[in-house]
């Protein structure tokens, strides 16, 4: 198997994209915070200290993925025309679903992860006063759209 991130050294680079078409990407990623039915609960009433946890935590994850380049070595920057980041409230958990979108030679999984990582994590930082033992569970991407292989999305539990 040839592994596209390793030059003839063995060594890591960054893969070459200049000769690909630009299309448009779409990639949708989600993350969970497993957390007592009181901190969700906080979370909604905005009774955190901390201020208003689920729009701290879209800025964050929009930030993310803007920089995701900048995080994981190998990622392209790329120029995004839209990210999104969603939260659902349940009974013990947010859930949070990122999308990310561009008109570019790569793919936006790697960003929509971040996205969904980094507004998981904002999460629990916020929230770490009410509850040190949150969890941060299945994060995974659940869908790519665009580029030479075309429309992915995962099997839905």
């Amino acid at each position: 198997m040839d592994f596209t991130h390793l030059n003839a050294q063995g060594r890591a680079v960054m893969v070459d994209v200049t000769e690909k078409p630009a299309t448009h990407r779409t990639a949708t990623a989600e993350a969970t915070v497993l957390c007592a039915p009181e901190t969700v609960e906080a979370i909604r009433s905005g009774g955190v200290k901390k201020g208003d946890v689920l729009a701290v935590a879209q800025v964050a994850g929009i930030q993310a993925a803007k920089h995701c380049w900048e995080l994981i070595p190998l990622c392209h920057p790329l120029p995004l025309t839209g990210a999104d980041v969603a939260f659902e409230l349940r009974t013990n958990a947010v859930h949070i679903t990122a999308t990310v979108r561009c008109t570019g030679p790569t793919g936006v999984e790697m960003e929509a992860l971040t996205a969904a990582s980094a507004a998981a994590l904002t999460i629990y930082d916020m929230c770490k006063a009410l509850q040190k033992d949150m969890v941060i569970t299945g994060v995974r991407l659940l869908e790519k759209t665009g580029g030479k292989s075309g429309t992915w999305t995962a099997t839905r539990d």
